[in-house]
């Protein structure tokens, strides 16, 4: 499969490349970007380099699939989103997303949820999309809810990262409601 290339009103999401090592870089060097995520801030641009390299081979194994998203007036990479834990038997995936913060509180992560779950529940035909988040982190929660995702439940201790349990909040949409069945 040729990997897809999404384009909304303002963004493109597009293959990342190694030549994005720099701004992917720039973002997850940014501890409040990594304070929710599962990975310490990058200190070396090598870190990069193998994140990218690493989406790349789940996206030719078909595990995953990873976008670059860029500005339409710029082919800057200003964050990531993707679909991952793809279980093609249960028609479900699980979306995972950042943005570096000078692009926050814009509406770009709306946006972008929007034509990734379309995208989904229209090509992968996918029937759920699930969210795993902190609980804690109050502007993902926003995010997905203004997307269109329900907030299911807590599960306790789900995550052991950086030296400490966590809950996290586990956040669903599905095709039948996007569709407006």
């Amino acid at each position: 499969m040729d990997f897809p290339i999404l384009e909304t009103e303002r963004l493109i999401f597009r293959p990342l490349r190694l030549e994005d090592a720099a701004d992917l870089f720039e973002c997850f060097s940014k501890d409040e970007v990594t304070e929710f995520y599962d990975v310490d801030s990058f200190t070396d641009i090598k870190q990069a380099e193998k994140l990218i390299m690493n989406w790349k081979d789940r996206f030719n194994n078909s595990l995953a699939i990873r976008w670059g998203i860029t500005l339409r007036t710029e082919d800057r990479v200003i964050g990531t989103c993707g679909l991952h834990r793809w279980e093609k038997k249960h028609f479900k995936a699980e979306i995972g997303y950042e943005l570096s913060p000078g692009n926050w509180r814009q509406g770009y992560m709306s946006e972008v949820l929007n034509a990734v779950t379309r995208y989904g529940f229209e090509v992968l035909e996918l029937n759920r999309i699930e969210a795993l988040i902190h609980r804690d982190n109050i502007g993902s929660k926003r995010v997905l809810e203004r997307a269109g995702f329900h907030e299911e439940g807590l599960l306790r201790e789900y995550f052991y990262e950086k030296q400490r349990f966590v809950d996290a909040l586990i956040f669903s949409k599905l095709k039948t409601i996007q569709r407006g069945i």
